[in-house]
């Protein structure tokens, strides 16, 4: 290994493939715009953003050994991302398609097949003691992906490679929230939410983000963000209340990926020692910058 990780990934390494056009599309549109191939997927997102704030991340993910698996491992390796820890025993390399227009994401396909079929085996490296295992746990933070199935993330909660790790865990949709269930009641846990995945787990309508983070916490989550587009997003801490800020209004650029810049800026303030309001404004901030169709730092 050519770095010492200081953070685990765990989850969906793939292809983005996004189609983004500058006027509003309906249903059935064919519409002029362009189209990018970039390395994507929520746990690579994260990977990528936080070695952007000067953190050494190594992913845990299945990745084929096609010309696609090649080059996507050759491209992230590149951006600072430990890849030596990968499964690649299993099918093509996965991909994810989504259509942006300038209101957002019109609609979107997720084919992690690759990733749903390696199973436990991605959690190998945390077993073997090549980064952790039952007698000497990871101590720092890891990631956890809801790209991950239930088995998975079922597994996971139960892991003892990592039952000392600060866990930051993030769905990959709001229709792979409720996959996140096994975790919600983890005393090291903290969970980044949209309102529409909150909404998902709770199992009713929430207004606000705050009124999400204290529908979360009351689920039993130890600490959650909720994030609702441009408005208010919220932090909510068992036992210390809900604080809320409002995002910079900004032009629509991009939308994928900003969930993941989000925490990927929110984990680099808390390791500089920024309290929680600070954090989460810096976090705001950095997610308002990549929709805007710019990078932080």
């Amino acid at each position: 290994m050519s770095k010492q990780a200081d953070l685990l990934c765990i989850g969906a390494m793939l292809w983005d493939v996004i189609g983004r056009c500058p006027r509003p599309m309906a249903t059935g549109a064919d519409m002029p715009g362009r189209i990018s191939h970039i390395p994507g997927g929520v746990a690579l997102n994260v990977a990528l953003a936080v070695s952007r704030w000067g953190m050494t991340p190594a992913i845990l993910s299945a990745v084929g050994r096609d010309s696609e698996g090649e080059a996507l491992i050759a491209a992230v390796t590149k951006l600072g991302v430990v890849t030596d820890f990968l499964c690649r025993d299993g099918g093509p390399t996965d991909v994810y398609m989504a259509i942006e227009d300038v209101n957002g994401l019109i609609a979107a396909v997720a084919d992690a097949h690759s990733l749903e079929e390696a199973g436990e085996s991605v959690l190998t490296p945390i077993r073997d003691g090549r980064l952790a295992a039952e007698a000497a746990p990871w101590q720092g933070v890891a990631v956890i992906d809801g790209n991950l199935t239930m088995d998975q993330l079922s597994r996971i909660a139960q892991e003892p490679g990592l039952a000392q790790a600060d866990l930051r865990i993030v769905p990959a949709s709001p229709g792979k929230a409720e996959r996140l269930a096994p975790l919600i009641g983890s005393a090291h846990g903290c969970f980044y939410l949209n309102r529409y995945e909150a909404e998902v787990l709770a199992r009713r309508d929430l207004p606000d983000a705050a009124t999400a983070a204290l529908a979360m916490l009351d689920l039993g989550m130890h600490r959650v963000l909720v994030t609702d587009g441009g408005q208010p997003v919220a932090d909510g801490l068992a036992g210390a209340g809900v604080i809320n800020i409002t995002p910079p209004p900004v032009t629509i650029a991009r939308v994928t990926g900003a969930g993941d810049c989000f925490l990927a800026a929110h984990l680099a303030a808390e390791r500089a020692g920024l309290d929680r309001m600070q954090a989460l404004t810096r976090a705001t901030q950095a997610a308002a910058a990549h929709v805007s169709g710019k990078d932080m730092p």
